[in-house]
Parts: C-alpha cells; sequence; structure tokens
C-alpha cells in the first residue's frame, strides 16, 4: 500500500505514474501530498490551487500536479507539533484540552503531578 511520500516522491522526482487502481486512488491524501509540496517556494502556488478545489476527483488532482510540478529533488523535515511532558496525564485527570491544559501545567506543582501519576498509574511493565 502506498503512502503519500511515496506520491510526493512520483510527482517530483519520478514523473510515474504509480496511481494504477482503485486502491492506489484511495490510498491518496491529497491533504498530505499538497502539505508536503507547500514546504517550497516554486510548489506553493500549485499546493494552494489544489486546497482551493479539494472536490476535484484524487486521479485528476494527482495528473495535474504531476504534469504541472517541474522535477526537482524537494526534501523538508516536516513541522510536528512539539510534545509537552506531563501534559497527557492533566488532560486524562482533569479532562481537559490541549489549550486549557497548557495553561494548567504551570500552575501545577512537582509533587501535584507526582500524585496525578500515582493516581492514574495502570500498573504492568510500562508504568508511568
Amino acid at each position: 500500500m502506498m503512502n503519500h511520500f511515496d506520491y510526493l516522491n512520483s510527482i517530483n522526482i519520478k514523473k510515474d505514474d504509480i496511481m494504477i487502481d482503485d486502491l492506489a486512488e484511495k490510498a491518496y491524501s491529497s491533504w498530505m501530498v499538497n502539505r508536503g509540496l507547500s514546504y517550497f517556494h516554486d510548489t506553493i502556488g500549485i499546493a494552494n490551487q489544489m486546497n482551493i478545489n479539494h472536490t476535484i476527483p484524487a486521479r485528476m488532482q494527482y495528473d495535474f500536479l504531476n504534469n504541472m510540478v517541474r522535477k526537482r529533488k524537494r526534501f523538508s523535515k516536516w513541522f510536528k507539533a512539539e510534545k509537552v511532558g506531563n501534559l497527557e496525564l492533566i488532560k486524562e485527570y482533569y479532562g481537559y484540552s490541549n489549550p486549557r491544559a497548557k495553561e494548567v501545567l504551570s500552575l501545577i506543582s512537582k509533587e501535584h503531578l507526582d500524585h496525578i501519576k500515582q493516581k492514574l498509574s495502570k500498573g504492568g511493565k510500562k508504568a508511568r
């Protein structure tokens, strides 16, 4: 099964048609492909056009990108959300959302965090 990196390599480097059947078409994630193309100054406009026209079938989007993007090696580090330590504990213990848990995290003492860890501990080999 193909992932979005296979499609990005096909569009950017190889220029071959890898969308050969219905399964490959279903595996195509236009949002992820457009996100991968949006990191570069020469493909951001094309990715934006595909985001505007997101209702176009996957096959047509792939063909458009495969024909419009010039062949070039494009590699970048994907942005990922930073992990905040103990945020999951606070979210589970109090039932807070991410923004609310980040606000509360600075107010909680180390001793109270240890108490929360102890209360939420489920045992086993990978105990918190």
